[in-house]
């Protein structure tokens, strides 16, 4: 069941064949039942524009992701623009098959989509359109697809992004213009100082910090709880834990190099990892639109944990490129053969960081980007390989679906970020749907 909520709204004329589609309607109503935390429906279907703008009055003000217009019989465009009236979720119309062939059109419930469809394309709404009976499972997998991109553009609007402290020097495709953001994603930031962070971070009281390291020793081989960066981890977690309660907090982009080492004397990827490990997503280098598109990532496959690295290596004989970063990772992420192990910074040698080769298996590869023209996306399909560790750090060798040296040239000369976000789930088409209902570009390699 996703934690969605949705506005249903069966529409009809007595002029056609009500008894028909009270059928779909009931149908139509238990299976949403089944779909949704929290579902607004008619006790019958609305049959007149009175009767649905005293249904929706019922319900102004509800928090709504998606309202599924389905027409059980024909009916023209005045219901939908009513409709938009009162909400300005994305529409998703259900148009249902005909009862019977031969003799009396009894729904005309394709026209009526149709219909639909036309008004809310020349309003400029953004809305899908889906075909077939509630009982057909290519229906319920689509409908179950439209749900979960309709919440993702929900909460993205509801997504506040921790910034804690600014991106590395160069790193500009880290960066992000705020306003342009919210208007096309409405995503927020909150900034946090770093150094204000390290300061207080080091007043926390053990009781409350030796919590962080008990939760990662028991997903983390080999962790040392007397070593001095655990201390610091934990301390740095824990500080970043209440900060993420008190302001609402979903996401994270931290500034992790040079100050973590310089100032800190602790590398990020241990919190970085355990964030992720727990819901929050979190991207190094303070990369927001890495953080943005782990997110979704996260949202479109159920709560699985992403990942993010940098492209540092392909391999033409088995097609794959290798995804790496320093040592950051969910532990959830490492192969069952070693699992998620402690290790130290491959460069700095300061602990503790993530030390595995992440699980085979299918994988979205995925990356909100920006470019002067504006928001883009990048989607890409693989299957994670089961090959030793290729790098130290966390790295996972990706066989793609096209030729890599092409794929890789397409990348290069279209000038996306250097950091990749990927899922253990196939969401291409929702990602794929994802940009087409915000109106933005999507580039897929699948």
């Amino acid at each position: 069941m996703l934690e969605t909520s949705v506005l249903y709204l069966p529409i009809g004329r007595k002029t056609f064949d009500l008894a028909a589609a009270e059928v779909v309607w009931a149908e139509t109503s238990e299976f949403l039942k089944k779909q949704c935390r929290t579902l607004h429906e008619p006790e019958h279907i609305l049959t007149s524009i009175e009767e649905l703008e005293q249904f929706l009055q019922s319900v102004q003000g509800q928090s709504i992701d998606s309202v599924v217009y389905q027409s059980v019989t024909f009916a023209d465009g005045e219901f939908a623009v009513k409709v938009l009236e009162y909400f300005k979720a994305p529409v998703i119309v259900w148009s249902v098959r005909e009862p019977s062939v031969g003799g009396r059109l009894r729904l005309n419930s394709l026209t009526g989509g149709n219909s639909t469809c036309n008004v809310l394309k020349n309003l400029a709404h953004p809305f899908a359109f889906v075909f077939g009976n509630p009982s057909e499972p290519r229906l319920q997998e689509k409908l179950h697809m439209q749900l979960q991109v309709n919440q993702v553009i929900h909460k993205l609007k509801q997504l506040s992004i921790g910034i804690v402290g600014e991106h590395p020097p160069g790193f500009f495709f880290s960066d992000s213009d705020e306003a342009e953001l919210q208007t096309a994603l409405g995503v927020r930031l909150h900034r946090l100082d770093l150094q204000q962070a390290f300061s207080e971070c080091a007043k926390i009281d053990e009781s409350r910090w030796i919590r962080a390291v008990e939760r990662a020793e028991k997903q983390v081989v080999g962790l040392n709880r007397s070593d001095e960066t655990v201390k610091k981890f934990a301390q740095f977690y824990s500080y970043l834990e209440d900060y993420i309660q008190e302001n609402r907090i979903q996401a994270l982009a931290v500034r992790c190099w040079p100050d973590f080492f310089n100032e800190l004397g602790a590398a990020a990827c241990s919190t970085l990892s355990q964030f992720t490990e727990g819901g929050i997503v979190s991207s190094c280098e303070s990369d927001i639109h890495g953080s943005i598109s782990m997110y979704v990532l996260q949202e479109l496959s159920g709560g699985s944990a992403p990942y993010l690295g940098d492209l540092v290596h392909v391999n033409e004989e088995r097609n794959s490129v290798v995804f790496w970063h320093c040592g950051a990772g969910a532990y959830s992420l490492a192969h069952p053969s070693t699992g998620a192990q402690a290790g130290v910074h491959p460069n700095r040698k300061l602990g503790f960081t993530m030390e595995f080769g992440l699980k085979p298996g299918g994988v979205t590869i995925f990356r909100v980007s920006h470019t002067p023209s504006g928001y883009r996306l990048l989607v890409m399909r693989g299957n994670a390989l089961d090959v030793p560790q290729p790098f130290n750090g966390t790295s996972v060798e990706v066989q793609l679906p096209h030729d890599v040296s092409r794929t890789l040239t397409g990348l290069m000369n279209e000038g996306f970020e250097p950091h990749f976000a990927l899922v253990y789930e196939d969401v291409v088409d929702a990602l794929i749907e994802l940009g087409r209902q915000l109106g933005i570009e999507t580039i897929a390699y699948v």
